[in-house]
């Protein structure tokens, strides 16, 4: 039986091997995804674009929350992509479509995070004009 000691000490590494795999998982997205620079790039364009308009706090945390959700869905993606290339190497159309529905899923937070970023920018755009 083990101690409260030897408990704690495999908790301690358990916690330890989480954090790695989390940062394995990043390496892994970030060598993987093609589009990500594209995703970086815009993001770094909205904010830049938020700190010269002065957005306010509200608005640049809806910002940072659409960029996430991008981010986040392009994460999922390649990760359904890696385990269909695994689990289904051959063509197969159940294969396709659940690869064309998680980048359906990607192109939604997209279109969701430009739909945030007109209703914040544009009337900030029109004042300038």
């Amino acid at each position: 039986m083990e101690s409260i000691e030897e408990k704690k000490a495999w908790e301690e590494v358990k916690q330890k091997s989480r954090f790695h795999h989390a940062f394995r998982g990043w390496r892994i997205f970030l060598s993987t995804t093609r589009n990500l620079p594209i995703h970086v790039s815009a993001a770094f364009l909205v904010l830049a674009l938020g700190l010269y308009f002065r957005v306010s706090s509200a608005e640049l945390i809806l910002l940072i929350f659409a960029i996430g959700l991008v981010l986040i869905s392009e994460a999922f993606n390649s990760a359904i992509e890696i385990d269909i290339d695994l689990t289904s190497p051959q063509y197969h159309p159940y294969a396709r479509d659940t690869k064309d529905v998680a980048a359906g899923a990607v192109l939604l937070a997209v279109l969701t995070a430009v739909i945030v970023g007109l209703v914040i920018f544009l009337p900030k755009i029109i004042n300038v004009i």
